[in-house]
């Protein structure tokens, strides 16, 4: 063998050696680089005794340490670190990247704070990697890009900052949760890099400070995507109906955002879907029957929004609903028998705080398996079906604040685990039953303003004050002395004495109305020779001169077509000109063959007797005589106001005054804020308050100056007492009228009026003028209000809402939208708010348009508007 091939053969000898030599070296030094790394990563933590104690045995395998597991095959290194809920807490150091046969770390529910370190975009066979519930602050770091193996990704519940990464380039990302963080989207773009991930399955992304509008390309993610958690951001715009191309969708969260428009119909294309949730939104519209297509939901919450319409009847193929909830939107329809014939109810149905009429259907009796049943606040009414005791296992039972009569069926005594019950402010009548007292498990008992009558039960739940509530009941009595509740005895007592009473009047009245139909009749021939004026309440703290039907017959030549200025319910105005009366005066004339009018003539007369303020209008005299037939004969006499009113202003098209000159913003700001005096005059101001119960613009007057007066004060009410200032009273109106769109919603519900009803009305007046738009609008048609119209564009989209007259005025148009527009439509939104706690009160009201004006008009101030004046 030469030199060469010897020395050829050694030299290959020798590699293979060194070799075979370095490879349990490289083995021992990778081995020995894990558990160094372990020790570095525990020296950033801390935690409860005895959790990483094992991590400091030098003479334990570091396989063997709490929570590290090491891959099976030879040599062994880490694969696995699970450390949660552990109680540890530190940072996460940056070694662990060292760990480069690392797969999965999971870190969760623990008190890890600082930042997540960019070196774990190192561990390029990372495949899960679970950081949720800590204290982690910063940036998702790009990095994490790299690790390409990376299926499981979780970092819920921390407190991350900025933009979601583009994660499309993780193709093997399955499951992607970062909810209830800070994250923000720039533009959405990072949806559309999710296309990539085709084997996705889950996408939770809630509770982030994500706002602008759904991206089309949503429906472009993985046809495999199984749950889509969107709420709890500030996402706007509609939902694109493209969503419906995620046919494998079983969960869909999408409430708790600003999302407008409807419900698409390709949302019926989810047949898989379990979970639906698009409430607390402001999507309006009406419930898209497709929906019935969804058969294998368990849980639709759609509750607080605008829908209108009717609950869908297609809802009776989803056979599988536990949880059915539309409160808080604008429903008017009947309930469909349909709805309760799903017997797989067994959490909720909530039909609440809508518009819902008619009775309850006798097929309300299949809701075998329902634990709570809420129908308050509708419009419901009828009797209560007996049928509803099938419901045994009922725990919560509300239907307070309908138009229910009749009385309690005895068959409720079945509901013995009923813990809430609640049938207050209704019409029920009848006795209170003895089976409630014995319902052990009931914690609130609310019977209150109903007409229940006869003996409180005394046992079981009765004994105790802070479980029932039965105010509002006059027909009761009790045993016992119970709060607000007569004893029976004195009850007893009253009765005796009316039935004496009705035995003196069965026998008296007889005799008494043939002397009063006789006398009466004298009273009429009397009555046919002479006018007469009878005492009846002045209507001013002065006394007023008295006129006769013949004087206004002639200041009205003879009630001619040309002087009627306007007509309403009770009466008909006519201009006119009186004898020794200088101006022109406005004549109200009663018709009292109309029911209500002499009432009103009476109220009015009353109001004006008591009240004086500028923005008041003035009465000047009264005439209460017959007419030439004999017959009773009453008019109001009042200055004359030759602008009109401020409904002729705002639609001039329809009084045929299309070419009067449209309304200055300024002009608008001075007629809202002498209302809102007015009216805080009349709540806080008057010796006796007053509601007055019909504010429109036909009932706001306008002088040469365009100085506001409120009028019409026929439905107007004094409240029964005086209480502080920061205290509302209300009182019943049996029959309540007023005009459609301006009446407060409350007032649908009960008989209770309140100063809070004239600020909704206010409210809505307002909206009006700024809008140009009447509450009875066709755009309206019954589907939302003009509160619901207003919000929904305020304040991004206003303009498109507002008169467009507005910014044709000399102010400049951003000077008008900024300075008068929104802070007024701030205030009309408040005003008109459908619960009456969450409304202002006048005085409030006044001084924030007193602001308004003062701060932002001032060079625009009517030269003759004396504001020491306004508050007389």
């Amino acid at each position: 063998m030469s030199y060469l091939g010897v020395l050829s053969s050694g030299i290959v000898w020798l590699s293979l050696s060194t070799i075979f030599i370095s490879i349990p070296l490289a083995t021992s030094d990778d081995h020995e680089n894990d558990r160094q790394t372990l020790l570095c990563f525990k020296s950033q933590l801390s935690g409860p005794t005895g959790v990483l104690d094992s991590w400091s045995n030098a003479s334990l395998e570091f396989c063997s340490w709490h929570g590290v597991i090491c891959s099976t095959q030879s040599p062994r290194r880490v694969a696995s670190i699970d450390l949660a809920s552990e109680g540890i807490s530190g940072f996460i150091s940056p070694c662990i990247a060292n760990l480069t046969f690392l797969t999965r770390l999971q870190l969760s529910n623990n008190s890890f704070h600082g930042s997540i370190p960019s070196e774990l975009g190192l561990l390029s066979q990372l495949n899960t990697l679970n950081l949720s519930t800590n204290a982690l602050e910063g940036f998702i770091p790009p990095t994490l890009l790299n690790a390409s193996h990376l299926s499981l990704l979780y970092m819920r519940n921390n407190s991350l900052t900025g933009l979601i990464p583009f994660f499309g380039s993780l193709k093997n990302l399955k499951e992607l949760m970062l909810s209830y963080n800070k994250l923000e989207a720039a533009d959405w773009s990072f949806i559309s890099s999710l296309s990539n991930c085709s084997k996705m399955t889950k996408l939770l992304i809630d509770g982030n400070n994500l706002n602008g509008k759904l991206p089309h390309s949503i429906g472009n993610l993985s046809s495999s995507l199984k749950w889509l958690w969107i709420r709890d951001n500030k996402i706007s715009g509609n939902i694109p109906p493209e969503i419906g191309n995620l046919k494998s969708l079983e969960m869909l969260y999408m409430d708790y955002n600003l999302l407008t428009g409807d419900i698409p119909p390709a949302i019926g294309n989810l047949h898989n879907l379990v979970v639906l949730a698009v409430a607390q939104n402001k999507l309006s519209g009406q419930i898209p029957d497709t929906i019935g297509n969804l058969i294998k939901l368990t849980d639709l919450k759609l509750d607080r929004n605008y829908f209108s319409g009717g609950i869908p009847v297609t809802l009776e193929h989803c056979t599988q609903l536990e949880i059915l909830n539309l409160a808080h939107n604008s429903l008017d329809r009947r309930i469909p028998n349909q709805i309760f014939k799903i017997s797989s109810f067994s959490q909720e149905l909530d039909l609440s705080h809508n518009y819902l009429y008619g009775g309850i259907p006798e097929e309300v009796g299949n809701l075998i398996n329902l634990k709570k049943l809420s129908i308050s606040d509708n419009r419901l009414s009828g009797n209560i079906p007996s049928t509803l005791s099938q419901c045994v296992v009922l725990e919560s039972l509300e239907m307070q604040s309908n138009l229910f009569a009749g009385s309690i069926p005895n068959s409720f005594e079945n509901l013995a685990g009923i813990q809430k019950l609640d049938i207050s402010r209704n019409n029920m009548s009848g006795k209170i039953p003895d089976f409630l007292g014995n319902f052990s498990l009931l914690y609130d008992l609310n019977l209150s303003f109903n007409n229940f009558d006869g003996e409180v039960p005394a046992d079981g739940i009765f004994r105790n004050a802070s479980v029932v509530s039965m105010e509002g009941n006059n027909g009761l009595c009790a045993r016992t002395l119970i709060e607000g509740i007569p004893l029976c005895s004195t009850q007893v007592h009253r009765k005796r004495r009316h039935k004496s009473l009705v035995l003196v009047l069965v026998i008296v009245i007889p005799i008494i109305s043939i002397a009063i139909i006789c006398l009466s009749f004298a009273v009429f021939l009397w009555r046919k020779r002479i006018q007469v004026k009878p005492n009846l309440p002045q209507c001013n703290e002065h006394k007023l001169k008295n006129i006769t039907y013949g004087d206004i017959a002639k200041a009205t030549n003879m009630f001619s077509s040309d002087n009627l200025i306007g007509s309403g319910s009770f009466a008909m105005v006519y201009k006119g000109n009186l004898e020794l009366q200088e101006d022109e005066v406005a004549i109200k004339i009663f018709n009292l063959g109309t029911y209500g009018a002499h009432n009103s003539f009476i109220a009015e007369c009353e109001t004006l007797r008591n009240v004086r303020h500028r923005n008041l209008v003035k009465i000047v005299t009264l005439c209460s005589s017959v007419d030439a037939t004999g017959a009773d004969f009453k008019a109001l006499v009042f200055q004359y106001m030759r602008n009109g009113n401020l409904d002729t202003w705002l639609h001039p098209k329809d009084h045929e005054l299309s070419q009067r000159k449209a309304l200055t913003i300024c002009q608008r700001v001075n007629i809202t804020l002498d209302v809102a005096f007015a009216l805080d005059y009349l709540h806080n101001q008057c010796a006796t308050p007053l509601i007055h119960c019909d504010l429109k613009p036909s009932n706001i007057l306008l002088d040469l100056d365009m100085v506001a007066y409120v009028n019409d004060f026929g439905l107007a009410r004094f409240k029964c007492n005086r209480l502080t200032a920061n205290q509302d009273t209300s009182t019943s109106l049996p029959c309540l009228k007023g005009s459609i769109g301006y009446i407060p919603p409350e007032y649908g519900m009960s008989k209770d009026i309140s100063t809070k009803g004239d600020v909704y009305s206010f409210g809505i007046l307002l909206l009006e003028i700024i809008t140009g738009r009447s509450p009875t609008d066709e755009i309206f048609n019954g589907s939302t209000t003009l509160h619901e119209f207003v919000d929904r564009a305020f304040p991004n989209n206003i303009s498109k809402v507002i008169d467009p007259t507005l910014l044709q005025d000399d102010l400049e148009a951003t000077d008008v939208m900024e300075n008068y527009i929104i802070p007024l439509i701030k205030i009309g939104l408040s005003c008109s708010m459908p619960l009456p706690k969450e409304r202002p009160e006048m005085g409030q009201v006044s001084t924030m348009i007193l602001e308004i004006k003062n701060s932002a008009s001032h060079r625009h101030v009517r030269s003759s508007y004396d504001l020491a004046d306004s508050i007389s």
